[in-house]
C-alpha cells in the first residue's frame, strides 16, 4: 500500500525552518545522496558544514521512523532520495549611506529524506548510462 507516494518499504522524514540558504544545504545534501545509511551518518559527522548537524540529525529521524515504525532493517537501508527547498525569507534592514537603506535576507530551508529498504544502486550503472550517451553523441 502507498500512502502519499512512498512504499512500503520506504519511510521519510522531515525537517522545517532550518536557518540556511538551499543552495548551502543542497551541498550537503548531495554528500549523501544514494550511500547506505551507516556511510551517511559517517560522512555527516565528520563533515565541516555547519549545516551537516541539521542533516544527521533528520536521517537518524528517518532510521528511527523505519525501525519503530515499518520494522525495517537498519543494515539494509539507503537514502534514496534527499532534496531541500524554500521555506520563508527573513527581511531586515541595514541602514546605508545618506539616511539609505540596505536589505539583508535571512533564508530559511526546508529538508526531506526518504530511505529505502534493499540494495542501494552503485556508481556504476549511472556512469555506464553516460557513457551510452557519450557514443550516441559521436
Amino acid at each position: 500500500m502507498t500512502r502519499y507516494g512512498v512504499k512500503d518499504n520506504q519511510v521519510r522524514a522531515f525537517n522545517k525552518m532550518i536557518r540556511i540558504s538551499t543552495q548551502k544545504l543542497n551541498l550537503v545534501c548531495a554528500m549523501v545522496r544514494g550511500l547506505p545509511v551507516d556511510r551517511a551518518v559517517d560522512v555527516l559527522k565528520f563533515s565541516k558544514k555547519r549545516v551537516a548537524g541539521e542533516v544527521l540529525k533528520t536521517l537518524l529521524s528517518a532510521i528511527a521512523n523505519a525501525e519503530h515504525n515499518k520494522n525495517l532493517a537498519v543494515e539494509t537501508l539507503f537514502v534514496k532520495e534527499i532534496w531541500c527547498g524554500k521555506a520563508l525569507t527573513m527581511k531586515r534592514i541595514m541602514p546605508g549611506p545618506r539616511g539609505s537603506a540596505r536589505p539583508i535576507l535571512k533564508p530559511f530551508s526546508n529538508l526531506t529524506i526518504v530511505l529505502e529498504s534493499g540494495v542501494a544502486p552503485t556508481k556504476k550503472e549511472k556512469t555506464e548510462k553516460t557513457e551510452k550517451t557519450a557514443k550516441k553523441a559521436k
